[in-house]
Formats: C-alpha cells, structure tokens, sequence
C-alpha cells in the first residue's frame, strides 16, 4: 500500500495526493502534522529516501532559521529537530513497500509508482 505523509495546507502535497487518487492503488494519508512520526519513524523513513537528515530538513522554515540553521548539528539531532518540529520536514513523501521518494515532482512519483 502507498502512504502519502501528507500536508493538506500545502499545494505540492495536495497536487501529488490528487496524483496518487488518480492511480487507482490503495493509499493511506499520514497527516504528519497531527500525527507525528517518531524518531524511529523518521530514521525508516530516511532509510527509504535514501538520503541524509539534511536533505528532509525544510531549511527556509522559521523555526529552522532561529534555531538550527548556525549550530553544527549531528544525525540524530536534526531528526530530533523534525520529531520536535514536524513542520521542518519536507513534503509530501510518498512511501511504497521500502523505498520511498519526496513526491514534489509528478513526473517523478508516476515513475516511482510504476
């Protein structure tokens, strides 16, 4: 099953969610920001991505600006940071049996889909 962490106040999150009801495969919506993942959620998740906390990390946010942008931050403290902020994290991730992509492309989540 495809799930979708999902926010619904975010037009690249609604337009991949719209994308994916289109396929016709069962999905699930994580609405991440009620719902928020854990740290070990997070570490599957990065797994799956295959990239490094950084790279999830929404780096114009605020709350990333005034808090973290100046330190020098390991691992699983920036995982921490998004377990803590759930905002941070970058949106929509699209998850299917154990890869997952960041569905801000339809181009790429059509090909990931496949």
């Amino acid at each position: 099953m495809i799930q979708i962490y999902h926010n619904p106040r975010c037009g690249k999150s609604r337009n991949c969610l719209a994308f994916i009801e289109q396929t016709n495969q069962p999905y699930e919506i994580i609405p991440y920001l009620i719902e928020n993942p854990s740290f070990e959620d997070l570490k599957i998740i990065l797994e799956k991505l295959n990239i490094k906390p950084i790279q999830l990390i929404r780096i114009k946010e605020k709350i990333w600006i005034e808090n973290y942008k100046s330190k020098n931050l390991q691992d699983n403290e920036i995982i921490q940071a998004m377990v803590d902020h759930p905002i941070l994290i970058e949106r929509p991730i699209v998850v299917k049996d154990k890869k997952a992509i960041i569905g801000r492309d339809l181009d790429e989540v059509a090909s990931f889909l496949e």
